[in-house]
């Protein structure tokens, strides 16, 4: 059984070579180009891990705050903004616990953003107040989410992703009661030989949502949603596609 703290626990900068890091620049461009950004805005960036998506932006000239619960990560961050001189600022702490107000221009939840991983339906919600609560009117929301409406329908499955110094296998479960998808992944350095694992690897489970459910959780906060997408190239979202990605702007 997943244990429903996983997300405390699992986080590591070996992260830094799978294959998915090698697409942030990619992510970046599309975001400046669909939020429509023109270098002044202040963004915060929610369960940022080791910072990826913040430096570049902060890269790029915009003032950026990226949080997580992952210490190494943050520290990690912090020593490469030092290091480039960046203008970026990074904050160690759960984030449901972040107390910013009317503040942000932008807030992101990219690579999930922490959005369903934790304990219940409760404490999920909490982290869309907390998008809401920072952002000035006006202000615009991006997340990155796996769609529910694809797990319900082409889950259990497998997937091979091949990076420059990876090749990442995981598959997933859908548990249809708690609407949570249950996670689990093999990763395997490129020019080594092949190991037989020593044990099933760790599973986690988050909550997905779909579409309609992102638009009714988004509008009790006085946010609605402008675009959807099921990629960074810009096609449409759709149930056949697992990602989703969700611009919204707060009304009010």
């Amino acid at each position: 059984m997943t244990n429903p703290q996983w997300y405390k626990e699992i986080w590591s900068l070996g992260i830094k070579d799978q294959s998915w890091v090698e697409d942030t620049a990619r992510q970046v461009g599309f975001l400046v180009r669909t939020l429509g950004l023109r270098g002044g805005e202040k963004i915060l960036d929610l369960a940022c891990g080791f910072g990826r998506h913040a430096l570049a932006l902060a890269e790029m000239g915009f003032s950026v705050v990226g949080a997580d619960i992952t210490k190494d990560y943050i520290e990690d961050a912090r020593h490469e903004a030092a290091r480039r001189g960046l203008r970026a600022e990074f904050v160690h702490e759960d984030i449901r616990n972040l107390a910013y107000e009317d503040e942000f221009d932008v807030v992101l939840n990219m690579a999930d953003g922490a959005i369903g991983y934790l304990e219940d339906d409760r404490e999920n919600l909490k982290i869309f107040d907390v998008i809401s609560r920072a952002l000035k009117k006006g202000g615009r929301h991006f997340m990155d989410v796996c769609n529910a409406e694809h797990a319900e329908t082409r889950f259990p499955k497998r997937h091979w992703e091949f990076g420059s110094k990876s090749l990442s296998l995981p598959e997933f479960k859908w548990d249809p009661a708690s609407r949570r998808m249950l996670y689990s992944q093999m990763e395997f350095e490129i020019g080594k030989v092949l190991p037989k694992p020593d044990a099933e690897p760790f599973e986690t489970s988050t909550r997905l949502y779909s579409k309609l459910e992102l638009s009714d959780i988004l509008a009790e906060r006085g946010m609605r949603i402008i675009d959807t997408f099921c990629d960074f190239d810009g096609n449409k979202d759709s149930p056949k596609e697992l990602q989703l990605l969700v611009y919204s702007r707060k009304d009010s």
